[in-house]
């Protein structure tokens, strides 16, 4: 398997959730030109590629591979701080099989490797069905990443974004603080179990009347419910 990420930090951390968790061999690449070479004498069974790189972006190598006859099936995760639609787009009409942003979970992308292996492996490989949610207030798209209430839309910052999809995901389930910190910050672990307690608070206020369907389980975390 292949990652290719010029931030070290991201990269050494991959590498080793995925060697650990999954037992795969991971290769990385820091450049975009580097990824094609590195692609052309390994023929990975999967890459997980960000955006922003150095020489070519991911855009340019994920078209490349795409090109290329015996690179056009390898499954490609696009990984990136990239949030809008516009991106996403592009990035899936090039040609890849799944778009995950950054800040993100190892657990759920070494899911999404799983996924896309048990689907390359019985010649099922597909692209994600479209996660929508639909209350009798609270509207959110989260392929599309927007969100409204009563029809009138919401301006969330990514990391609210990223929280309430999580807690949807999850709805009617407890998510203790830790587990959001994991799921929603990622590897930014000096952060503490304050700031998610803050940014409930400020998402329940932007939701307004939907702000209720987030529950304070007290003693255990939060719950989204319908």
């Amino acid at each position: 398997m292949l990652v290719v990420e010029d931030e070290p930090d991201i990269a050494g951390l991959i590498k080793h959730s995925l060697e650990k968790t999954d037992r795969l061999t991971v290769e990385v690449a820091t450049s975009g030109d580097a990824a094609i070479r590195a692609v052309s004498e390994l023929m990975p069974d999967l890459i997980i590629l960000d955006l922003n790189l150095p020489v070519l972006s991911g855009i340019e190598v994920c078209r490349i591979l795409r090109q290329r006859p015996l690179t056009a099936g390898v499954p490609i995760i696009m990984l990136t701080a990239r949030v809008s639609e516009h991106d996403r787009v592009v990035g899936l009409d090039v040609g890849a099989d799944d778009y995950l942003t950054k800040p993100f979970g190892l657990k759920e992308l070494s899911a999404r490797v799983r996924a896309l292996l048990r689907r390359r492996a019985t010649g099922t490989a597909r692209e994600p069905e479209p996660f929508v949610y639909r209350g009798a207030r609270l509207m959110a798209d989260f392929d599309a990443v927007a969100v409204s209430v009563d029809k009138e839309a919401v301006r969330l910052t990514r990391r609210e974004f990223d929280l309430l999809k999580h807690l949807v995901e999850n709805k009617n389930r407890v998510l203790s603080r830790d587990r959001l910190l994991e799921r929603v910050w990622g590897y930014e672990r000096i952060v503490d179990t304050r700031s998610v307690d803050v940014h409930v608070g400020r998402l329940r206020a932007k939701l307004g009347p939907a702000g209720g369907q987030i529950e304070t389980v007290v003693g255990l975390g939060y719950r989204f419910v319908d």
